[in-house]
């Protein structure tokens, strides 16, 4: 597949850019039953692969992101076409964004 790819963003310029962008949690449900951002959207791949709609709002950046940045970046080009506007990698993924301190939520 071909077309645009996502941008890295490291988890501080995502958590600044939080009032204007949204998260997006491309991991499987059971990952994100164990621990999540809070306020991201849950979308795993397998069930956008599978033909479930994204519903993501046109008008807002989007944060894609993962366990540690692998997947969301192995599928940039197909996220990034479910995006309106601006699309975002999160380098490093949820790993990234705990390592950095920020918050999390749990079980």
């Amino acid at each position: 597949m071909t077309g645009p790819r996502l941008k890295d963003i490291t988890a501080q310029q995502a958590h600044a850019m939080l009032g204007d962008a949204i998260l997006v949690d491309v991991r499987e449900m059971y990952e994100q039953a164990a621990e999540r951002i809070p306020g991201a959207v849950a979308r795993p791949l397998s069930e956008l692969a599978a033909g479930a709609p994204a519903d993501l709002p046109l008008d807002r950046t989007v944060v894609f992101l993962c366990a540690s940045g692998a997947r969301t970046r192995n599928n940039s080009v197909g996220l990034a076409a479910l995006a309106g506007g601006e699309a975002f990698c999160l380098n490093g993924g949820i790993a990234a964004w705990k390592g950095a301190g920020l918050p999390i939520e749990r079980g």
